[in-house]
């Protein structure tokens, strides 16, 4: 006679206590980020005793409170099944974990338009290769969820002195930007690479506020035949297609004196960004 298939056992549900105790571990670790439980109490608009007792695993928040207790910590119902460090480590970044949330998890707020709006962008910097030329290139700043994150394209005159392709997808870097005290930072990477670039900038109130200036910095070992820290500016381009494609067109090496013209047309000579 022919064996019978298997039969997998039900899945058991997990018990009340049980709920309770998990959203209890999940709550503590999560509490960490709050300057106080008060301060977090009064963020929630929950009571300090009722949620204390959240905390302990003695009370189950109703729907509602649960919903805005997610919300403010960006995690879902699965911190009554699941513990919060698996699924922050899963879909909130290393930035979100428990182990460092409080201390960087900050970098995971939001940059708003005003901070640093969407759109194109005209950079320059010094080459990291050779300090007689500089480099011009058009990035585009958009957002995507809660994240602002930006694209470009390598100049092909840069990838051939390292000996890499020169075809878009391998030109191509993508970056995130992260809110900083007083500007803005991104970490910049071409796709599959190992070695990342970061950025700092800040807004310059002057030039109709258009201009961020700050530095670019890059991965790699001291080496006398390169460097690895330069000024970079940012200008401001929007969508403006009577700008943005000639600033494309104009992408790659230049020598110092084409990119001292341009500045003449834009900055009293005090006031020279490179």
């Amino acid at each position: 006679m022919p064996e019978k298939p298997a039969t997998k056992a039900p899945r058991r549900s997990p018990a009340p206590a049980e709920l309770r105790s998990m959203l209890g571990a999940n709550l503590r670790q999560l509490s960490q980020r709050a300057p106080s439980i008060s301060a977090l109490c009064r963020d929630l608009g929950i009571n300090r005793t009722q949620y204390n007792r959240y905390l302990a695993g003695e009370s189950f928040p109703r729907p509602d409170v649960l919903h805005r207790i997610c919300s403010y910590f960006q995690v879902d119902a699965r911190i009554l099944l699941q513990p919060v460090q698996e699924i922050t480590n899963n879909e909130a970044g290393i930035l979100n974990d428990p182990a460092i949330a409080a201390y960087l998890g900050g970098a995971l707020r939001s940059v708003s338009e005003e901070e640093f709006p969407s759109g194109f962008y005209r950079f320059a910097r010094r080459s990291f290769l050779d300090e007689d030329m500089f480099v011009r290139g058009l990035i585009y700043v958009f957002r995507s969820g809660k994240g602002t994150f930006l694209k470009g394209f390598e100049a092909k005159d840069a990838m051939r002195q390292q000996g890499l392709p020169t075809d878009p997808a391998t030109r191509e870097f993508r970056g995130a930007v992260m809110p900083q005290e007083d500007g803005i930072a991104a970490l910049v990477s071409r796709r599959g690479a190992t070695t990342t670039s970061f950025n700092f900038l800040a807004r310059i109130p002057s030039f109709e506020n258009n201009f961020w200036v700050g530095y670019v910095t890059r991965t790699v070992r001291e080496n006398v035949a390169g460097r690895r820290v330069e000024r970079l500016v940012y200008e401001y381009l929007g969508k403006n297609m009577a700008q943005v494609l000639p600033a494309a067109r104009s992408a790659g090496f230049c020598a110092e004196s084409d990119l001292l013209a341009y500045q003449r047309n834009l900055l009293k000579p005090s006031e020279s960004f490179i």
